[in-house]
């Protein structure tokens, strides 16, 4: 009698499933709504262990604080962020790229998220971790998009930091406020007058792209 063949005992490192870090997406994707209806401060972990469906002791193996599930929903908001400037960078039009993610954003439909970081902001103003963090997020997204801008106009990256530093936060901040607006109450005037505002900065830097032609 032939005998089966026989298996491997493991996967591949390469090929092997990530539980704990799947575990911990699927959590945060079911505590987000806790935080937008009772608030950072408002949302014991109890409530949070609950919406996840798990014992308060199994959550906090996952997530120890607050301050831990702040920094976790950045880092992935982070990665997408990084995702997003590398289609960026090799769009033929870099400027256009950067124009139309930033209308994208402003005019996408902020649920829950928006919402989420409006608790995430406020908690900021009160809790100095969360302020650390939350300012390392916008700090990415401004020096991304400097080094979109140091590419278009040719300018060494100090030079461009502080012809156009800026012009990147102002955009980040006018992006986060957008999303943190209640999305149920549309306002499109606003929302023209926001990408016109946006636009007329952007133009700034084009601008420079044009004088070392």
């Amino acid at each position: 009698m032939t005998s089966a063949p026989s298996l491997p005992d493991a996967l591949p490192p390469s090929d092997a499933p990530a539980p704990a870090a799947d575990r911990a997406d699927a959590i945060l994707a079911q505590i987000r709504e806790v935080f937008v209806e009772k608030g950072f401060d408002g949302a014991s972990m109890q409530d949070l262990a609950r919406a996840a469906g798990m014992s308060v002791g199994n959550f906090y193996r996952y997530f120890p604080s607050k301050a831990a599930i702040v920094e976790a929903m950045v880092g992935r908001d982070m990665a997408e962020i990084e995702a997003k400037f590398a289609d960026i960078r090799t769009a033929d039009d870099l400027m256009g790229a950067v124009r139309a993610k930033v209308a994208g954003e402003v005019c996408a439909v902020q649920t829950d998220k928006g919402g989420l970081w409006a608790e995430i902001n406020a908690a900021a103003r009160r809790k100095s971790e969360i302020a650390t963090i939350c300012a390392g997020m916008e700090e990415l997204v401004a020096r991304n998009m400097l080094g979109v801008f140091a590419r278009v106009t040719g300018l060494a990256p100090g030079e461009c930091q502080q012809r156009f530093g800026a012009h990147a936060r102002f955009v980040v901040l006018m992006v986060k406020t957008v999303a943190m607006r209640n999305s149920t109450i549309p306002d499109p005037d606003l929302t023209a007058l926001v990408l016109e505002s946006i636009n007329r900065v952007l133009d700034e830097v084009t601008a420079a792209a044009s004088e070392k032609t």
